[in-house]
């Protein structure tokens, strides 16, 4: 009652808003009025363009409304201003930005458009040369996904378009898709742009029935040509990896190949397509609009122009293959691989998650709400229990609309090579729909999280690992609430089991998001062991602390040092006394005094992290000067750091990365500590460490960054001034990743053949060939991440040397140089003599 009094203005008598002053407001004739008793306030009427474009915004969003009432409404809307000029320009604007900015949508501002060309056919003639120019833009700049977005909203259009309407333009791109397709095996535009044909003819059928059936059978008759055959890159991108050559459990299925199949069985049953809405079709009762939109005014498309040589653009392309966390179950809670439903609804989601990027809310939102733009009866009833699903009789669906969703964002948090966005966007994403519909979120993810977890052992390495940071990093969302008692009996397998490496990795990740306390006091007893007390210590234990540590007085007095700040001057006598001790007991006194030292600046800096950076920035010269004595001495620093920092690697591999920023260490030294060393000393057990693989995996990134970043800005410094970046670091760079990719392989080859020494110190029996079959299978996991790693990589680098050929070339030819001669597109076509000596060879 207190807080309803203080809203109201306050206790005493009045008790209203500011009751001693009475507002007064001033008419038009600049004479007050009485709010209260005077002359009622104006409405202020919305401008016609601002309610359009509303009701455009929210087009099919509200599941209680008829899209036919809705299109109506907005067409009519429309017509009645047409007099409106910004108006007719705000709308024409509109729905080409909604287009590609909201792709669920794209028929239902078709619709809008056809039935407005019923009474308006003018703004037709409005919208098709802007559309046309997007396209032809678009296809310039290698904007693929933006030119199939448009193709799908120009095939919704099909009804109204005179001619053969899309047809031309889809047939003229399979014409560029079967030249790439000829010159080269692993062309991936030719590809594209035959899945941006295949997506667009079903819209082309749902919007012009039984008219373009034989049109459709003969492009499909010429996109199976190429959709059928196996890419050569596929095998790159498998997010499976099979235990044996025999083993087809977890076999994927190519999108392309998949999509060509589900068409042709569309086609095999008339283009029923019903998952697709069809918000043109007006209920029988209102038989005179359908009557319009069946004979509506037909317009010329104007032609769009194909250049002879497209460009793959800004996103990398690489084929694609379909990815489900819902296979095999025993009821369908999503579309079958056979149905084209699968596709066209995944490829509608896909490019909603991808284009929304900068507002993760509504990507949520549009993704739980996916029942709304599609037909009726496609989907179950949101938040349906999967139990209850096998309730439902037949012909009613069973595809629960939460699976669909969570499905299609786990493809592209598990897409090979490399997904389109950081992979802390799709966490996010399913994040904030768990947080919006979490009755219906959280049983779908429970179930791909068990689907998964059941698959591990076949799960390529990468994806493994994207996993377990996904899933603890939304446990911590969420209370670090899981049903561990599921997996209780995996905790006795053996540390190199897939099960128990990913139990153990996801805990140490949650204690990283947390502390150790917190997540042992939610996990059942069994799990306790693996959360040791040495992980309940925020600061780890100095070893040099314990008088029975040899070196422990020097370690001691140099963290002292250290601590006060000291002078080198100071320091140095400490490290001559280390040498000579190390000496006397036949050690090797620098990697003595490295270990002492290094652990001392640990110490030093271990309160936080910003403290460890200050402690390594005092001490930098004498760090580098250490690793750059011996080999021995950088394995040593290394070693140090995970050493001190074992309970908490997370911390270690931090440090280790600044250590690589300050040039301490090289990423050699890390492959070679990991693969060699610390994986030897453990006889391979270091293989199935979650840490282990992302230090290795993080430093490998960091190099190929290195490289992609100064190539790509030595290719922008063509035909300019801008000499930062010379060709002999380029060079220097290129030639470190190749090495390091190369001690990569041989180390990963020889864990995956078991031919490393340290395996012959396994004892004999069932255990020692169980223990091999599990280092094989690791090092054959890992062999394959980095195998790809490196070949994207080399990929890289070829494309960048054709594109610097052709940039100069092209800034010869513009200097009036005749060594080179360019044709339209930018290609060579003649060079008659070597370029200038500075721009040669980059890579």
């Amino acid at each position: 009652m207190a807080d309803y009094d203080r809203r109201r203005g306050g206790g005493g008598s009045g008790g209203g808003y500011n009751s001693r002053k009475r507002q007064r407001y001033r008419d038009d004739d600049g004479h007050d009025d009485d709010r209260r008793g005077g002359a009622q306030r104006r409405r202020y009427d919305t401008p016609p363009h601002v309610r359009i474009r509303k009701q455009l915004l929210t087009i099919a969003e509200n599941p209680m409304r008829p899209w036919h009432e809705e299109v109506r409404s907005i067409a009519d809307l429309f017509t009645s201003n047409w007099d409106d000029e910004l108006l007719r320009g705000n709308f024409v604007d509109v729905i080409l930005q909604l287009a590609v900015e909201q792709p669920l949508k794209a028929p239902f501002l078709a619709a809008v458009v056809l039935v407005a060309n019923t009474n308006k056919p003018e703004i037709v003639d409005m919208l098709l040369p802007k559309l046309v120019a997007n396209i032809e833009s678009r296809i310039r700049d290698g904007e693929w996904r933006d030119v199939k977005l448009y193709l799908k909203l120009l095939a919704c259009l099909q009804s109204c378009l005179e001619g053969e309407g899309v047809f031309p333009v889809l047939e003229e791109l399979f014409a560029r898709a079967g030249v790439l397709q000829t010159a080269s095996s692993e062309d991936t535009i030719g590809t594209e742009l035959v899945k941006i044909i295949l997506l667009t003819l079903p819209y082309v059928m749902v919007a012009a029935p039984d008219q373009w059936q034989q049109k459709a059978a003969d492009l499909m008759d010429k996109t199976e040509i190429i959709a059928s055959e196996p890419h050569t890159l596929q095998a790159l991108i498998e997010p499976y990896h099979a235990e044996s050559p025999d083993d087809t459990s977890a076999s994927s299925m190519s999108l392309i190949g998949l999509l060509q199949n589900q068409l042709q069985t569309e086609a095999n049953n008339g283009w029923a397509l019903p998952c697709l809405p069809r918000p043109w079709e007006f209920p029988p009762e209102d038989v005179e609009q359908q009557t319009k939109l069946s004979n509506p005014p037909k317009h010329t498309l104007p032609p769009i122009s194909v250049p002879e040589a497209v460009v793959a653009g800004p996103r990398p392309l690489f084929p694609e293959v379909y990815f489900s966390v819902y296979r095999d179950q025993d009821v369908e809670s999503v579309p079958p691989v056979t149905n084209a439903a699968a596709s066209l609804i995944r490829d509608a989601l896909l490019d909603t998650i991808n284009v929304l990027d900068f507002n993760r809310n509504i990507t949520a939102r549009q993704l739980i709400e996916v029942d709304c733009f599609f037909a009726p009866r496609t989907f179950t009833t949101r938040a349906t229990p999967f139990d209850r699903l096998r309730d439902i009789e037949p012909p009613k669906s069973t595809w629960k609309p939460e699976d669909i969703a969570v499905d299609a964002v786990f493809s592209q948090l598990f897409q090979l090579p490399n997904p389109e966005h950081k992979l802390i966007y799709y966490h996010s994403v399913l994040t904030e729909a768990c947080k919006l519909a979490p009755a219906a979120i959280a049983p779908s993810l429970g179930r791909a999280i068990r689907y998964l977890y059941r698959n591990i052992h076949h799960l390529d390495l990468e994806l493994s690992a994207r996993f377990m940071d996904w899933f603890s990093h939304h446990l911590s969302n969420f209370g670090f609430t899981w049903k561990w008692t599921e997996w209780v009996d995996d905790v006795s397998l053996p540390d190199l089991h897939p099960c128990k490496a990913f139990i153990a990795g996801a805990i140490d990740k949650e204690i990283r998001l947390s502390f150790a306390q917190r997540i042992k006091n939610t996990l059942p007893e069994p799990y306790q062991a693996l959360i040791g007390p040495e992980k309940e210590k925020d600061v780890p234990d100095f070893k040099f602390a314990n008088d029975q540590t040899p070196f422990a007085a020097e370690g001691r007095e140099i963290a002292g040092l250290l601590k006060r700040k000291a002078p080198d001057e100071e320091i140095q006598p400490v490290i001559e006394r280390i040498h000579a001790l190390a000496i006397d007991n036949n050690l090797d006194p620098l990697v003595t005094s490295t270990d002492v030292f290094v652990t001392a600046v640990l110490h030093v800096g271990s309160k936080s992290l910003s403290h460890v950076l200050a402690a390594i920035e005092r001490t930098k010269d004498r760090l580098t000067d250490a690793g750059a004595a011996s080999e021995a001495a950088r394995q040593q620093i290394l070693s140090s750091v995970m050493d001190y920092w074992s309970a908490h690697p997370g911390v270690a591999i931090t440090i280790v990365e600044k250590l690589l920023n300050y040039s301490i260490l090289v990423p050699s030294v890390v492959v070679n500590w990991t693969l060699a060393g610390f994986a030897g000393k453990t006889q391979g057990d270091a293989l199935g460490k979650g840490y282990i693989y992302e230090l290795v995996f993080n430093t490998v990134m960091k190099v190929t960054g290195r490289v992609r970043q100064l190539v790509n800005k030595k290719l922008a410094a063509i035909g300019t001034d801008d000499v930062t970046t010379d060709d002999e670091t380029v060079e220097q760079e290129v030639k470190g990743m190749r090495s390091l990719f190369r001690d990569m392989e041989d180390a990963l080859v020889a864990w995956a053949q078991l031919s490393k020494d340290e395996m012959m110190e396994i004892g004999d029996g069932t255990d020692r060939t169980e223990k091999e079959r599990m280092v094989k299978r690791w090092g054959d996991r890992w062999l394959r991440v980095f195998r790809r790693r490196a070949a994207i990589e080399e990929t890289f680098l070829i494309e960048k040397e054709r594109e610097r050929e052709k940039r100069v070339a092209a800034a010869a030819a513009a200097e009036g140089n005749n060594s080179g001669k360019v044709d339209a597109d930018g290609d060579v076509v003649v060079v008659e003599a070597a370029v200038a000596p500075a721009d040669a060879g980059i890579l």
